[in-house]
């Protein structure tokens, strides 16, 4: 498996991954999917450049396809940049470094209280992110119950 941040150092994979993103906050259809002409169209690429970088992100993980026919749909996966986000919860923390009482934080937490608020603040992420999911998951469902009954 590629290493994921040369995967997403290229500019072209980190637009395909915005566009997926995009498409999966606004869309209530399966998983926020796009066919590989929707992302052609967005980028304003070729479509032999566009799938190039699409099996770069499929063999990182990144996104999933689902085959129909012989149309392509593509959706984000965001769990494998997870790892970039542990790699940048340290720097990221640099920046909200205050001062208490004119101490600075960073000498007020120990090592061990900082990973340990790191690590619910991960929690916290993750769990609100699959909470989302759930939500969304089931107003997809309650829509197709409804549109079932409706049949």
């Amino acid at each position: 498996m590629a290493d994921i941040f040369g995967v997403v150092a290229d500019s072209t994979r980190r637009d395909i991954l915005r566009i997926l993103l995009e498409r999966y906050n606004q869309s209530s259809a399966a998983r926020g999917e796009l066919s590989v002409s929707d992302i052609v169209s967005s980028l304003g690429l070729s479509q032999p450049t566009v799938s190039k970088h699409l099996k770069v992100l499929r063999e990182a993980g990144l996104v999933g396809v689902r085959e129909e026919g012989q149309h392509r749909y593509y959706h984000l996966d965001y769990a494998p940049l997870e790892e970039i986000e542990d790699w940048l919860i340290p720097f990221l923390s640099l920046d909200v470094a205050t001062t208490i009482d004119g101490v600075d934080e960073t000498e007020v937490l120990k090592d061990e209280q900082r990973a340990f608020a790191a690590a619910i603040g991960k929690a916290f992420a993750d769990t609100s992110f699959q909470m989302s999911n759930v939500v969304k998951d089931s107003a997809v469902k309650k829509s197709v119950k409804k549109w079932r009954k409706n049949d």
